[in-house]
Parts: C-alpha cells; sequence; structure tokens
C-alpha cells in the first residue's frame, strides 16, 4: 500500500499507526512507516503519520521514534481522538523535548475530532497548540460515540451541523477544515454527494479510504473553468477600481468580500492546475 500510495494523485498522504493496526504489529508498522518517510520518492504530496493516542503503550514510542527518525519527509502528525486542549498541550511538551534531542525543525499536527466530547470541545481544542494546522471529523468514531447507527433512515444530512461546527471552529482559529471519510468505498455516488456538500459548506477537504474515492474528492473541491476566469475577471475589476471600494461587473456589485472570496477560488485553482483565462492586472 505504501508502494502504491506513491502514485496516488492525492494532497497528502497518511499512514495509520491507529486504528488500521492490531496490537501484534504496532511496532513493525511504526518502523515500516519511518523507512518508507525516509526513503523518500512521495514528490511533492505531504506525508502524515496518524499516531496512537498519547493514552496508549504505543503513543509516546510512535511518536518519538516517527519525529526521531523519519527525516525532512514527516509532514506532520494526525492525533486521534482529540477530546479537550490538555491532550495536545500533553503532546506538545513530548515534541518540545523529542525535537531538542532530534535537532529537527517543529512539526505540526493535524488533530482528529471523533468522539462526543472533542466535539464540545472543539473551540477551545481549535486554539490548544500553536502547531495545529486543521482539524479532521472523524466520522466512524464519533458515530459510535454518539451512538449513531449506521444504517439509520433520517430526513437530511445527519452530519450537517457537525461539519458546520467543526468548520467554525477550525476558522476562527485559522485552522483547515477537512471533511472525513466516506465509509462505504463502493458507493462512488454518494462520495461525490458527500464531497459536494462538504466543498459548498466551506471545507477545505475530505479523507480518502481507497485509492477509487481520490477523484470524485478532487472534483469535488476543484473549481471549474468558469469560476477561476470569474474570480480572475474580479481581482482585475478591483484593482483597475481606483480606490473605490465597491465596483460593478456584468450587473454584480463587487467589494473587498468579492476579492477574498475570489483570491480563494483562484488558489484551490492553482492546486488543481488551472489559471484564468484572463491575466490579472
Amino acid at each position: 500500500m505504501l508502494a502504491k500510495a506513491r502514485e496516488l494523485p492525492a494532497d497528502e498522504l497518511v499512514i495509520d499507526l491507529e486504528d488500521s493496526v492490531v496490537p501484534h504489529h504496532k511496532e513493525g508498522a511504526r518502523a515500516t512507516a519511518i523507512a518508507a518517510i525516509r526513503d523518500g520518492s512521495w514528490g511533492e504530496r505531504s506525508v502524515a503519520v496518524r499516531v496512537n493516542p498519547l493514552a496508549t503503550e504505543w503513543g509516546p514510542r510512535d511518536i518519538e521514534n516517527v519525529v526521531a527518525g523519519a527525516g525532512k519527509g514527516l509532514g506532520g502528525l494526525v492525533v486521534p481522538k482529540v477530546e479537550a486542549p490538555a491532550d495536545l498541550e500533553e503532546l506538545d511538551s513530548l515534541l518540545d523535548e523529542t525535537e531538542r534531542r532530534a535537532g529537527r525543525e517543529p512539526v505540526g499536527l493535524q488533530a482528529l475530532i471523533e468522539t462526543a466530547a472533542g466535539l464540545a470541545r472543539v473551540a477551545e481544542i481549535a486554539r490548544a497548540s500553536a502547531r495545529l494546522e486543521s482539524l479532521i471529523i472523524g466520522f466512524a468514531d464519533l458515530a459510535a460515540s454518539l451512538g449513531r447507527s449506521p444504517v439509520a433512515d433520517y430526513p437530511g444530512d445527519r452530519w450537517h451541523w457537525v461539519r458546520e461546527t467543526v468548520l467554525v471552529a477550525a476558522r476562527s482559529a485559522g485552522l483547515q477544515a477537512i471533511d472525513g471519510p466516506h465509509l462505504d468505498v463502493s458507493d462512488l455516488e454518494g462520495l461525490a454527494v458527500e464531497a459536494g456538500r462538504a466543498r459548498a459548506l466551506g471545507l477545505d477537504g475530505k479523507w480518502a479510504l481507497h485509492p477509487a474515492q481520490i477523484e470524485p474528492i478532487n472534483a469535488a473541491f476543484s473549481p471549474a473553468q468558469a469560476e477561476v476566469d470569474r474570480a480572475g475577471a474580479i481581482l482585475d475589476a478591483l484593482a483597475a477600481a481606483d480606490g473605490r471600494g465597491a465596483v460593478s461587473l456584468d450587473g454584480e456589485m463587487i467589494d473587498e468580500a468579492s476579492r477574498k472570496l475570489a483570491a480563494q477560488v483562484l488558489a484551490r485553482g492553482r492546486a488543481a492546475g488551472l489559471a484564468p483565462a484572463r491575466s490579472q492586472a
């Protein structure tokens, strides 16, 4: 799987040492992950490692060994089941000492929100560490924590409030908000619907569990060429506005808020290899 991952068109690859590894393989999986990251050949993709919780017997060794041994190829750590600011504060202290001994730059963190306790404190968690880069929704564990049946019929999107809550907490702290994975890897149509909803709400991306899920997710989070062109036209019009705060473009009033939204569209466009047809002034 690690060999295949090197060729996948994902923005980030997460090597999992937690739920997907049974206890008697934990030590071997850690060594394999470290060797794979040190080996390089990941291109421009960021490589993160989901470690075991600090409270387990494997968590502290995961952090110490991966941070010290993986080298510069390590893009960050994904921290599972974060339930309170103290979880990240304790991890900060361990990382400070580990990085000092290893002589390496600080490692970034991504927090998985996947329990009722974590969801209740997500706004506090979002500001708990200067290392924190993103909040990620963990649907499977969160469903278990809430007692939410995976097959229950519900009139609407039963995860809407969760997505909105995590998004607001992330944005208020200047973090990315990442949607959790669609667990039925054979249901690409349902995945496309979920990814579209997450993007419409404003989330930055979505986890994939299987290579087949990457293309629908990339499609959902990549703007269309028409959106990129419109964003470029908005920036052109505002740049040529001679100091006016608001101007009209094709009958629509645009202003500073329009500029911010257009800049976001262009950033996503660049990530997808798209540029506006009209050059910016």
